[in-house]
């Protein structure tokens, strides 16, 4: 008898974000697939869950898959977890959900937290129809040639984007889609929580005079008729 992958959403931030659910599935099942043990402990400490772990992350997922659907064709059921939010959203979790997906395994959803969707619902945006791009190319070229693909967008346009790259992201944001309407969301449901609404230009002065830190997502007004 076939195990089961339970695609666990865990907290974005505050660990009182996560679901009774997503509790009670780690409590339960027999192993957990996480992007960085060392980070999944926190939250397991702190609600004495004691679960066996084991590292699935960018550089191992593919060698990794392989082995946890062993696990699962031999009848084990495993949470699949990243650092923060949904798996597989702009992080690991496609090649073993896809595995499972081919070789009948059930792939259950125990929804929850997810920082682009925090972000986009206070955004203050147009949102029954937008588009979620993730990380863009860290290269300029690769950056540049897909705000270029997405210059007449209608659609709100949501990103994440790293501390170190967010000017140069800004920087390219302005040039090809030019001055904007964004809400810069960073360290959601954390306590230094921030939530920057204004425009592409006067962001890029913001975080020049304050050294951008954490993940941050960044919901832009899409292509319209001002713009």
């Amino acid at each position: 008898m076939s195990g089961a992958l339970y695609v666990v959403s865990t907290s974005i931030g505050n660990l009182e974000d996560v679901t009774l659910r997503a509790l009670r599935i780690l409590k339960e099942v027999d192993l957990i697939a996480a992007e960085d043990t060392r980070h999944t402990r926190k939250l397991l400490s702190h609600y004495d869950i004691h679960t066996p772990m084991i590292s699935y992350f960018e550089h191992n997922e593919i060698q990794r898959s392989k082995l946890l659907l062993q696990k699962l064709e031999a009848g084990r059921k495993i949470a699949l977890v990243s650092n923060a939010g949904t798996p597989a959203i702009s992080d690991p979790g496609y090649p073993i959900i896809s595995m499972c997906i081919e070789a009948g395994i059930d792939v259950i959803p125990v929804p929850g937290p997810s920082a682009f969707l925090a972000a986009a619902v206070v955004s203050g945006f147009p949102l029954h129809d937008f588009v979620f791009e993730g990380f863009l190319p860290a290269k300029r070229s690769g950056r540049v040639k897909k705000l270029n693909a997405l210059r007449n967008e209608p659609r709100t346009m949501i990103f994440y984007e790293s501390p170190h790259r967010l000017l140069k992201f800004l920087a390219d944001m302005l040039e090809v889609l030019g001055d904007r309407k964004l809400v810069i969301a960073c360290e959601l449901t954390k306590m230094f929580e921030e939530i920057y609404r204004g425009s592409v230009s006067l962001a890029i002065q913001r975080f020049t005079e304050i050294k951008p830190r954490g993940e941050f997502t960044i919901v832009v007004m899409g292509k319209n008729e001002k713009n």
